[in-house]
């Protein structure tokens, strides 16, 4: 929130009191206490009245700082609040200064705090190199003495569903950290506006707002910077962020209430920095091989029966367009009863039975949910009966016509009600059901009660959570462990532990194409370790042009399905090439899978992410920093996707050595932008060098012995140089080691773990003798 006029003044109606001096520290074994005054205080007197804050630091994970400011410390604490995944067992180094302040030690990162009756002083390090820090005019109680209501009854009415995060309070907690000469920051969820955050006003408040504004469908009070540290605000509520776009040299944050708790994490990378985040808020689970197929979709408002299903699955099979997962989107129900979990019977008379007959071809099934029930589903009275929904102030069904006439949103703060939800999900997994769109989530009131008595403001991101994880882990207890899959939309901090996510309603041109690829780089930033997107845009229908390049994109993400409006997104239905271009980039996709997958294998263990921007594996390179139209997808492989009619592309490959295109074999020398052309089968698909990708014996699944006549390819490695990689089969078990040295005038190759036979080359073309 701004309050500033200028830098000396405040706007009218806010007063600010700074943390001015530390007047008093108390230290124990596990933390740092502050006591920070408002005004610097030179005799007792001074002591009478006046805010102080109190400033509570610690280490509950290693390489965390954990910093509480409290102002009224009798305010209970508000619910909900996030899950986190302490370490009970550690303990931090608490040392004194020479120069009389205090060190905290959590690791590598450390946080040194001024002395007594000195000026508010506090800095965060990493192995000894300054990350941020806290000054004058930075830490800071703000009080609205006038906050605005909408007066208008439709204003209020508005306000009921698009609600605002004001909870009636007037007391502000601020916290600024400062910002570095060319220091970048990223992240805070799913965001569609410019990649570099600085200069923006971001608000972590979820909304339905589509790829082409400043809302967001995923939101998380969490941000990495250029600088390898990381800052996530422990607040459900709605937390605002200023980077740069107030005092132009710090990032500042501020929630409402009489507290903020936030952490620090430090890192040698921003890898390091996220692993670190993850390991606290939750690491992703790891989604089953077939979830990296080809998905297709019987796209939004389309008119659809088991026989124009039948006819897209056979036409993708006699066009050798390998398919793994089919999905019904929200009219598999009848129109006027989402989500009512019951199928339209005039369109699906035998839901069972067909589904069985899909799955006969081979396919994965996916059906979409919501968790808002219309009032004409026969789910509604019994929801409504059983106390199910969220309700209004005075007791009743809290109700709108948003999305279905007279729709109520399930409580899942009750657990009644989160059963019955994870009941229909496990009904839909008996008849066959593999996967679950878990579509909105994002527009929930707040002018609303919860059966727990939850704030509602605090529930309004965390609605997401509770949404997902009641879905995820009723896939699970149906399919077991590592079986789950969600499609989800909403999504905010912990959400990345119930993949996959997806960037939600972009239209179907060019700029929302990177408006998606910037969604998504944002959101890998902060934690999620999978991403999809509608390849060719869902709003309108583009052009086969447009179908063909964002058809590149799509297979080389993680995850990738063809949805969409108002029209059927099939190949065929764009023209012929179209198919063409499909067959060969689900092959392609298919042929990494053993590469693919091994990078899963490790998102799911260190919160890494698969798909990131270049700044987190080449943050040394001043290059990247800002690079937002290409990424990494893996350890190993630079994607660029191509956004333009003509087929050009400019692309930076690191300073690391030699690039090479992994279709053409071309070799490029790092530290330098390209512009080529490329046609519809080609796109910029680099290999970095010292790296080895194996590829595998495709048969026309995702999900397929990555073992078997596998094909090792190294790329780039000098002299001196070695590189490694694993393969893992289905079940995450490490079957396979690889490394290889290059001595001489030839590259030395142990395969370790398995005895099925292999071929192995090199993108150089140096001869490779395998080692026994």
């Amino acid at each position: 929130m701004k309050v500033s006029d200028g830098y000396w003044m405040n706007k009218v109606g806010y007063n600010v009191h700074w943390a001015s001096q530390i007047y008093e520290i108390k230290v124990d074994e596990r933390s740092v206490t502050v006591y920070a005054s408002a005004n610097y205080i030179s005799n007792k007197g001074m002591t009478l009245g006046g805010p102080v804050l109190t400033v509570t630091f610690t280490s509950t994970l290693e390489n965390s700082i954990k910093v509480r400011i409290e102002h009224f410390s009798g305010v209970a604490p508000k619910k909900p609040s996030y899950t986190l995944y302490d370490d009970g067992s550690f303990k931090p180094v608490i040392n004194r200064l020479s120069g009389g302040g205090w060190e905290l030690i959590s690791g590598k990162t450390s946080v040194r705090i001024g002395c007594e009756k000195k000026k508010w002083d506090i800095s965060y390090y990493y192995c000894g190199r300054l990350l941020t820090e806290s000054g004058w005019r930075t830490t800071s109680i703000i009080e609205e003495e006038q906050w605005h209501r909408r007066n208008t009854e439709a204003e209020q009415s508005h306000e009921r569903f698009f609600a605002r995060s004001d909870n009636g309070g007037n007391i502000y907690i601020r916290e600024m950290l400062g910002l570095s000469v060319g220091e970048y920051i990223y992240g805070f969820g799913e965001k569609f506006t410019a990649f570099v955050k600085n200069g923006q006003t971001v608000d972590v408040w979820n909304n339905d707002g589509g790829t082409c504004s400043e809302q967001s469908y995923k939101s998380v009070p969490f941000y990495v910077s250029s600088r390898s540290y990381g800052v996530f605000v422990n607040n459900t509520d709605r937390v605002s962020f200023e980077v740069g776009s107030e005092n132009v040299s710090h990032t500042a944050f501020s929630v409402q209430g009489e507290s903020l708790e936030y952490f620090i994490f430090g890192g040698d990378t921003i890898a390091g920095v996220i692993e670190r985040y993850t390991a606290l808020t939750g690491r992703p689970a790891l989604p089953p091989p077939w979830s990296f197929g080809l998905w297709l979709s019987t796209s939004f408002t389309t008119d659809y029966d088991e026989r124009t299903v039948a006819s897209f699955i056979d036409e993708m099979k006699r066009r050798d367009i390998p398919l793994d997962v089919f999905h019904f989107d929200c009219f598999w129900m009848k129109e006027f009863q989402w989500c009512g979990f019951e199928w339209d019977g005039e369109k699906f008379p035998e839901p069972k039975a067909m589904i069985s007959r899909l799955k006969a071809k081979g396919l994965r099934i996916c059906v979409w949910v919501n968790p808002y029930i219309g009032q004409r589903s026969a789910a509604f009275a019994e929801c409504a009966e059983k106390g199910y929904f969220l309700k209004n102030r005075d007791g009743s069904v809290f109700q709108c016509d948003m999305w279905q006439p007279g729709m109520a949103v399930v409580d899942f703060t009750n657990e009644d009600a989160r059963k019955w939800f994870a009941g229909r999900i496990l009904e839909l997994a008996e008849l066959g059901v593999d996967a679950v769109k878990t579509d909105f989530g994002e527009r929930i009131p707040t002018d609303v009660i919860y059966s727990d008595d939850s704030d509602p403001y605090c529930m309004h991101n965390y609605y997401s959570f509770l949404y997902n994880k009641t879905v995820f882990e009723a896939l699970e207890a149906a399919k077991g462990r590592g079986n789950a899959c969600l499609f989800a939309r909403s999504a905010t901090s912990g959400c990345q532990q119930f993949p996959v996510h997806w960037g939600g309603d972009c239209f179907s041109s060019y700029k929302s194409m990177w408006e998606t690829l910037r969604g998504g780089l944002s959101l890998c930033m902060s934690g999620f370790g999978f991403f999809s997107h509608d390849i060719g845009g869902f709003e309108s229908t583009g052009t086969p042009d447009l179908y063909k390049r964002w058809t590149a994109f799509g297979l080389m993400s993680t995850h990738s399905r063809y949805h969409g409006n108002s029209s059927y997104r099939v190949p065929w239905h764009f023209d012929e090439e179209s198919c063409d271009v499909a067959r060969h980039f689900v092959k392609l996709k298919g042929r990494l899978m053993p590469y693919l997958w091994a990078n899963a294998v490790k998102a799911h263990l260190t919160g890494v992410p698969m798909m990131r921007a270049m700044a987190v594996d080449f943050g040394y390179d001043r290059n990247v920093l800002t690079v937002d139209t290409q990424y990494m997808l893996g350890d190993s492989l630079l994607v660029a996707p191509v956004f333009s009619e003509d087929g050009e592309c400019s692309f930076y490959l690191p300073y690391c050595g030699v690039w090479t295109d992994i279709q053409t074999g071309e070799t490029l020398i790092g530290g330098r932008w390209y512009t080529k052309r490329y046609d519809y089968f080609g796109m910029p698909l680099y290999a970095k060098p010292g790296s080895v990708v194996v590829y595998g014996e495709y048969d026309g699944s995702a999900d397929y012995d990555y073992l078997n006549g596998m094909r090792i390819v190294v790329y780039g490695l000098e002299e001196g140089m070695t590189a490694e990689a694993s393969v893992y089969d289905s079940s995450r078990n490490q079957r396979a080691d690889i490394r290889a040295v290059h001595r001489g005038d030839c590259i030395e190759l142990t395969v370790t773990g398995t005895n099925k036979p292999f071929t192995a080359e090199s993108s150089q073309g140096t001869d490779i003798v395998v080692i026994n």
